[in-house]
């Protein structure tokens, strides 16, 4: 699995726990972070990279893409492209989020690569439930998780300021559309209100892969040893285990450099 850096370990620890058995390869590309602000076709361009070393290198069996802009600027392709199952986690944290929703109005906040990519809109749009949706871009969001700074005062003025759109809309229900904002949930749950449901898309995910697993035959079965779980950064290692190792758990003990061509 990958994400453009810290974000996409809400959806590893979502796997450890469903997939005990599981070895997981996860790259955070800090080194290039944060693909938000970045064009999709480059975006795109790192994720067919990415996807490649995984394939080559570790010989992987499945690839999550665990980065929503990633997803939105290359799922299809990957999935086209690669000879082995790849799931995102749009459609399944849409899903959730049509299923949660008790008024009808939904928001969904994302990086201004994926609010701008449309993938969102299209992906409820394909429900056909009877919602109205509200999308709101929140630049900086991922900046601050990526540094550890998830509660302070300038947090909390951001999220006022980007998620205004989405209490005038009167939303019920907000997917987080990004797998670093999990990590600003009780900031983001302060600006919101306590009676807005926040969506993660994690769990929908983990479940998503466990069932393409077992449908294809390519789940581990039976009570065998715990799994192995490898880390690779693309920028500096040790600042990837420090931090990453507070948001994951202890499970993240392996971490390795990996850089690009």
């Amino acid at each position: 699995m990958f994400d453009s850096g810290f974000g996409g370990l809400t959806v590893a620890r979502a796997l450890i726990d469903l997939l005990p058995g599981e070895d997981l390869v996860y790259v955070g590309d800090t080194g290039r972070y944060p693909y938000g602000p970045r064009p999709l076709s480059e975006v795109r361009g790192f994720a067919h990279e990415i996807a490649g070393h995984l394939l080559d290198r570790h010989d992987v069996k499945m690839i999550v893409v665990a980065c929503n802009t990633a997803s939105a600027a290359a799922l299809n392709e990957l999935q086209v492209a690669m000879p082995i199952p790849v799931v995102g986690v749009i459609e399944p944290g849409v899903r959730s989020l049509v299923a949660a929703t008790r008024s009808g109005h939904i928001g969904v906040i994302g990086t201004v690569g994926t609010i701008g990519s449309g993938a969102y809109q299209a992906a409820v749009a394909e429900t056909d439930a009877a919602v109205t949706l509200t999308c709101a871009a929140c630049p900086g969001f991922v900046e601050f998780v990526e540094r550890g700074d998830t509660d302070s005062d300038q947090v909390h003025v951001l999220a006022e300021r980007l998620l205004a759109p989405l209490r005038e809309a009167g939303v019920d229900t907000l997917l987080l559309g990004c797998t670093h904002y999990p990590f600003l949930a009780r900031t983001i749950t302060d600006v919101m209100g306590r009676d807005v449901v926040l969506v993660d898309s994690a769990d929908e995910t983990a479940f998503r892969v466990r069932d393409l697993l077992t449908d294809l035959g390519l789940a581990r079965t039976g009570a065998g040893p715990v799994g192995h779980h490898i880390f690779e950064s693309s920028g500096d290692v040790e600042v990837f285990r420090r931090l990453g190792r507070g948001m994951l758990g202890p499970e993240l003990d392996d971490v390795r450099a990996v850089a690009w061509n």
